[in-house]
């Protein structure tokens, strides 16, 4: 009997016992093309040697020293190499475990950023609806996802807020261009802000590309510069989370280069460590620290394993990994191919309503009618379904119900790692098609 509290407790799930390359290997021996990286995390695969030896190497010579006390050279080294390739203005790192510690961080950060200006009655944070910032309880609080949020909703603080997310091809409504309806959902930040009191807010977050939520839906043309300009107008900080989408997933190693815009927080996490140590980073303006720096001089904040030495070790490998090998221009070419693929096996398909995202950051939404995109029956349960069948056929792929409004709704994420193969592409869309049908027999059936 396991004495492990899984975090399903009726899912009898097999062994893993190793990794090569884009496979996950069971205690059986049978093989699984992790088609997701687990959760858009293993983006090197699951036998990046040198990422391994990085790590063992910083095991030998330190493995742990609490910040309060020491810096070390891999947080140094791997600071130095995010903010060479960071976005305008944003010149400092803090070092976390996870995606979820990063927006936590980020969250209050830009609130003591406020106190620290004298500007104590910015409390409030917009968010997107059909959004997810992790979670913990403040990043749950501002995350949009009401299956995930409902159960908690008496914990939630009532200082975040939400808008319409950003889904052109589910909301638009009839004849509105993607930059005229970008627009339009852009502006429901400034309303907000000014329902809400201008002097109040202190940050919107966002996802440039939704992640599970939603299934890989990027921005329109045009949305996030909306968003920066309102931002700027009301004094606002911007927060992107690309806790999923960051790290060259979407073939930019920072997300919002394809939106041609700067935030003033970035979350980054998941392809930061690829899944070697947890990791994860809240990058932010000089601005921001500048602000505490000449105020109290102290982020009232912090977690046990900041800076963890053998994890910026191995984050300093994957991004040697990434760079040396050239893996984001990989990341287009291969995920061009990937999405072509797709949408030559099921861009006809009666129940595939769109195939959308960036890079080797790609989802399918199912649709119960075509024409009218009306969502499955939720008691379908078509996504657990199509989990089940691939999963059974060696095929790992990141299915979600509650894509419309967190109950109806189904699609497919798949978020294969840098160094998927062409031959896998093959791989994946023959296994995922059989899946996909027979889960959706049942749909036919009913």
């Amino acid at each position: 009997m396991s004495h492990v509290f899984p975090r399903h407790t009726k899912a009898a799930l097999p062994t893993v016992a190793g990794g090569d390359g884009c496979y996950l290997i069971d205690s059986t021996g049978r093989r699984y093309l992790d088609a997701c990286g687990g959760a858009a995390v293993s983006c090197l695969g699951h036998s990046p040697r040198a990422v391994t030896e990085a790590v063992k190497a910083q095991l030998d010579r330190v493995a742990y020293a609490h910040t309060s006390f020491f810096t070390s050279e891999p947080a140094e080294a791997l600071a130095d190499r995010l903010i060479a390739k960071a976005p305008k203005w944003i010149e400092r790192v803090y070092f976390v475990s996870g995606g979820s510690e990063a927006t936590e961080s980020a969250i209050k950060l830009a609130r003591q950023y406020f106190m620290e200006k004298g500007e104590s009655a910015r409390r409030h944070v917009v968010a997107r609806w059909q959004s997810y910032h992790g979670n913990t309880l403040g990043a749950l609080a501002a995350g949009g996802n009401r299956w995930r949020r409902a159960q908690f909703q008496p914990l939630l603080t009532g200082a975040m807020h939400h808008i319409s997310p950003c889904h052109h091809w589910r909301w638009a409504e009839p004849g509105e261009s993607p930059e005229d309806y970008g627009q339009r959902v852009a502006n429901e930040l400034d309303e907000k802000i000014r329902e809400l009191g201008p002097e109040t807010v202190a940050a919107f977050i966002a996802e440039p590309v939704v992640g599970a939520t939603m299934g890989a839906v990027p921005a329109v043309p045009g949305y996030f510069k909306r968003i920066r300009e309102i931002c700027d107008r009301h004094g606002v900080l911007l927060i992107l989370d690309e806790v999923m989408c960051g790290m060259g997933r979407t073939g930019h190693l920072f997300a919002c280069e394809a939106d041609g815009i700067a935030p003033d927080i970035i979350c980054i996490a998941k392809g930061l460590g690829a899944g070697i140590q947890p990791i994860g980073a809240m990058l932010c303006s000089g601005e921001i620290y500048r602000t505490i720096e000449a105020g109290s001089g102290f982020f009232q904040h912090g977690h046990t394993y900041l800076g963890h030495p053998a994890a910026c070790a191995g984050s300093l490998a994957v991004m040697d990994e990434i760079e040396g090998r050239d893996l984001l221009a990989r990341v287009r070419e291969t995920g061009a191919k990937l999405r072509a693929a797709l949408e030559a096996a099921f861009g006809q398909h009666w129940a595939v309503g769109d195939i959308r995202g960036r890079g080797l950051f790609l989802g399918i939404e199912l649709v119960a009618d075509k024409e009218t995109k009306a969502p499955f029956d939720p008691a379908l349960g078509i996504a657990a379904k199509i989990k089940k069948a691939a999963f059974a056929n060696g095929l790992m792929v990141y299915p979600m119900g509650g894509t419309v409004d967190g109950q109806h709704g189904d699609h497919v994420l798949i978020a294969p790692p840098y160094i998927l193969e062409v031959r896998q592409i093959g791989e994946i869309v023959d296994k995922l098609g059989p899946a996909i049908d027979s889960a959706l027999a049942v749909a036919r059936v009913a």
